[in-house]
């Protein structure tokens, strides 16, 4: 039996498979044929749930099929690329007519994207700050100088016009290195290192076997973090460590912890070995850390010049409740 391939309307196509690609995985199948879309856009919309097998939604790209499995994907309407404005809280540390600061919660993606278009920090901010959000971040990005991942809490500043873009963009594109931007982090991670400071260096790039993921790898580009540990817990089976960026990578504090044998609590993306792990905590240090469900990091300080007036300014932000609490319970643990 030949595979089949047949539109069923604007935006859709059926697959029929054949017994040559029986055990292939659905996103492998489905980029053979549906060339005019890319294997991760496929894998997105696989992940949204517009992919059908047998008339069941499937969520796992990596699913095999076998022969004669019917399988229909559904591309949907292209989404409005401007955000709307979305009545959603923020935690403003700081606003004035250049500039806001906020103290960003766990969950909050920080733009649209695919999978996320609607309940972002920018939905947020433009409703928030109306007509006077920058828009030289792009239609998508406005205002947006820096971001945090979806699970990582902390400080993050804003730039309200695009005299503000500018020279906060060219701040965080010196990193701090001649210039006054601080970003310091707090962070919780398995082991005990065994320097109390070091400095990692090491080129990150996307792994080639899984594309949402960063690696270590020769050629890639530049990232150094520096830590300082700050107290060893629960007997030395997690430390609590400070963090400091002279570059800005994706996940880069979480791939370098990870890459030196100490990956961050609750980390599902960079530390899965390590869960078994959680097994030698104390109950109420190991429900504490179920109880957090995400990478125990925090954007602690962030300072910068002013993008007008040139002043100084420094923030500070406390842990937030879930990772005190986990903290605590670690204490305890001795």
């Amino acid at each position: 039996m030949m595979s089949q391939i047949q539109d069923v309307g604007a935006g859709s196509a059926e697959i029929v498979v054949g017994a040559d690609e029986a055990r292939e995985r659905i996103d492998r199948l489905l980029a053979r044929h549906v060339p005019d879309l890319s294997r991760s856009r496929l894998k997105a919309l696989i992940e949204a749930g517009h992919v059908t097998l047998g008339g069941r939604t499937m969520t796992d790209a990596s699913h095999r099929v076998n022969e004669g499995d019917r399988l229909a994907v559904v591309v949907p309407e292209p989404e409005d690329p401007t955000p709307q404005a979305e009545a959603i809280p923020l935690d403003v540390v700081f606003e004035d007519e250049a500039l806001i600061v906020i103290d960003k919660p766990a969950g909050l993606v920080v733009h649209p994207a695919a999978g996320h278009w609607t309940g972002t920090l920018v939905n947020a901010l433009i409703a928030h700050c109306g007509e006077s959000l920058s828009g030289i971040g792009g239609v998508r990005r406005p205002g947006i100088v820096h971001r945090l991942d979806k699970d990582t809490t902390g400080l993050m500043v804003v730039a309200k016009t695009d005299q503000a873009h500018a020279a906060l963009s060219a701040q965080f594109a010196d990193h701090g290195r001649t210039g006054p931007l601080e970003r310091a982090y707090q962070a919780l991670v398995w082991g005990r290192p065994k320097r109390d400071a070091f400095t990692i260096d090491q080129p990150l790039d996307r792994d080639p076997r899984m594309r949402e993921r960063i690696a270590v790898r020769a050629g890639g580009r530049e990232a150094i973090t520096h830590v300082q540990v700050e107290q060893a817990l629960a007997g030395g089976l997690v430390s609590r460590i400070a963090c400091r960026l002279e570059t800005g990578r994706t996940h880069q504090i979480r791939v370098h912890l990870a890459h030196e044998g100490h990956p961050l609590l609750g980390d599902e993306t960079y530390g899965k070995g390590f869960k078994t792990k959680a097994g030698k905590l104390p109950a109420a240090a190991r429900s504490a850390l179920e109880a957090l469900g995400r990478q125990a990091l925090h954007a602690a300080v962030l300072g910068f010049a002013h993008p007008v007036s040139g002043a100084h300014l420094r923030f500070e932000s406390t842990l937030p409740a879930d990772i005190a609490h986990l903290v605590a319970a670690l204490e305890k643990a001795g």
